[in-house]
């Protein structure tokens, strides 16, 4: 026992040792400084899950504003320097944007690739989303929205709603709930179609039980996310297996099929699915299940985040609330209880820079995004004041928190301040500055460059929507006004708006 004990330690310090000398990089001339970290293909992919923002600063105030990390057997070159983005930006011919966020679509969904060079399907799915979430297409899902917000709101609440009682919810559970199911009848249609059918309310409780289902599914798989991108199999996951697949089986093309007002999005994907790729049924409702995802895992805590912020701060409120006001009155709009629904069109929610501003202070708070790009070849990375040498296959990538929560481009960067993207007109702010110079990069919560987003514009109408009818229908405050603002779930960070680590008590009743 003692000699096989002894073999198996020896044979362990030997691979270590081996892996120290041969599996570690060594830094070549013209390269960013190196760390390695000190686990095998790991590397400091512990230091930088327990802490991104310090674990960055720390490297960034040891090395400059490059340096090169390897974190789960990648090497990722973090540049800090926001001068500097647009070397990253522009770098098109060298960089590829595609390449990581395709092959984390095919990991954590499930399906094949969805890279056209991959030849399992020949669709541009950046013009898709383009097409179909902006334009005039946005029009039709801000109206659909609208409708859709007020029905979860307000008719699949009733019960909850009995003679004006307050009721005591968790902050997050309630986003949660109304913006998930909205959504969801948003994208996906609804199965309920006349309002003249006799046994509409028994269909609409029936679908509404359908949507809940999908939304636990949908939670149980979104909590191991982050581990599907670090590289784990689903498979070490029953439950959140199990989830996703059952979010596969309901978004079947054969069950999409026997729904009503689908928007263009889902149905144009659809049709390309069933034109343009190799997938089967099950790999076709996958990239729906990566839609559903990637249209409610951010707008949610983005949600929680500004509702959050507003009730800790009546001042905001108060600018807020006289805004969304002042639009429904120069709109026509009456609240009212009748059925007859609140409509704001797209300008209308667009000319509301006191609630964008409100948006974007949450997010610049509560965001953790990366922007990625893969090095297609060798080549040199010509920075503001430098150069440095890429090796294929390599990433570089931002970090946009180091920007968010910079003290020399936001004063007190860790106090939500609801006018912070207001200039002195009450108009956007578009002028910050580091140094003394203006900043071209300064809010990045989106991504930024040709890999921008396409859902952000409808992600914003969504959550400006949700805090208009908040403001009209209820009355709203927190069950402890002095409570404490959340921590961030540091384990996402690097997917986009952080949750919180615990929910928030707050109570709500109609408005007489």
């Amino acid at each position: 026992m003692f000699i096989a004990s002894w073999i198996w330690g020896t044979v362990i310090i030997l691979c270590c040792g081996f892996w120290f000398l041969l599996g570690r990089r060594r830094r070549r001339q013209g390269e960013p400084p190196l760390e390695n970290g000190f686990l095998p293909y790991l590397g400091c992919a512990l230091q930088f899950g327990a802490n991104p923002l310090e674990f960055l600063r720390e490297k960034q105030k040891k090395h400059g504003h490059i340096f090169t990390c390897r974190v789960a057997g990648k090497y990722i070159h973090f540049l800090t320097d926001p001068f500097s983005y647009h070397a990253l930006i522009r770098q098109g011919k060298h960089l590829d944007w595609k390449k990581f966020h395709f092959a984390t679509s095919a990991k954590a969904f499930g399906h094949g690739s969805i890279d056209p060079a991959e030849g399992n399907t020949t669709e541009n799915f950046h013009q898709t989303f383009i097409r179909t979430l902006q334009g005039n297409a946005l029009d039709a899902l801000i109206e659909a929205m609208m409708e859709n917000l007020q029905y979860v709101m307000l008719q699949s609440r009733t019960s909850k709603l009995q003679s004006n009682a307050w009721v005591t919810e968790g902050l997050y559970t309630f986003c949660c709930q109304v913006m998930f199911e909205s959504g969801f009848l948003t994208l996906f249609g609804k199965e309920f179609n006349s309002n003249h059918d006799k046994n509409l309310p028994s269909k609409q409780e029936t679908e509404r039980a359908h949507i809940l289902n999908a939304l636990e599914n949908f939670k149980e798989f979104d909590r191991i996310f982050p581990a599907l991108v670090a590289g784990l199999p689903i498979h070490l996951f029953k439950s959140a297996h199990s989830a996703r697949e059952k979010l596969g089986e309901a978004l079947l093309h054969k069950n999409l099929l026997k729904r009503d007002n689908l928007s263009e999005l889902v149905t144009l994907r659809m049709f390309l699915n069933d034109t343009l790729s190799t997938f089967d049924d099950m790999e076709k409702a996958k990239t729906h299940v990566a839609v559903l995802w990637a249209s409610q895992a951010n707008t949610i805590p983005a949600t929680f985040w500004t509702l959050f912020y507003l009730l800790k701060s009546p001042e905001a409120m108060k600018a807020a609330t006289r805004e969304v006001q002042s639009i429904l009155e120069s709109a026509g709009q009456k609240i009212s209880l009748d059925g007859k629904h609140i409509s704001l069109n797209r300008k209308q929610l667009d000319n509301m820079p006191v609630l964008d501003s409100i948006i974007k202070e949450a997010m610049r708070l509560s965001s953790a995004s990366m922007t990625f790009r893969v090095a297609k070849e060798d080549f040199t990375l010509h920075l503001e004041n430098d150069f440095y040498n890429i090796r294929s296959d390599d990433i570089v990538a931002l970090y946009p928190q180091l920007l968010h929560f910079d003290p020399e481009i936001y004063a007190d960067p860790l106090t939500f301040k609801y006018d912070r993207f207001l200039n002195k007109n009450g108009e956007e702010k578009t002028d910050f500055y580091r140094n003394g110079r203006k900043l071209k990069y300064y809010y990045m919560p989106f991504g930024t460059g040709i890999a921008k987003c396409p859902g952000r514009l409808f992600a914003v109408h969504e959550i400006k929507q949700f805090l208009a009818l908040m403001f009209s229908y209820f009355e709203i405050e927190l069950v402890d006004n002095n409570v404490q603002c959340p921590s961030l779930d540091q384990s996402r960070a690097g997917l986009g708006i952080l949750q919180p680590v615990n929910d928030i008590d707050f109570r709500y009743r109609l408005k007489c």
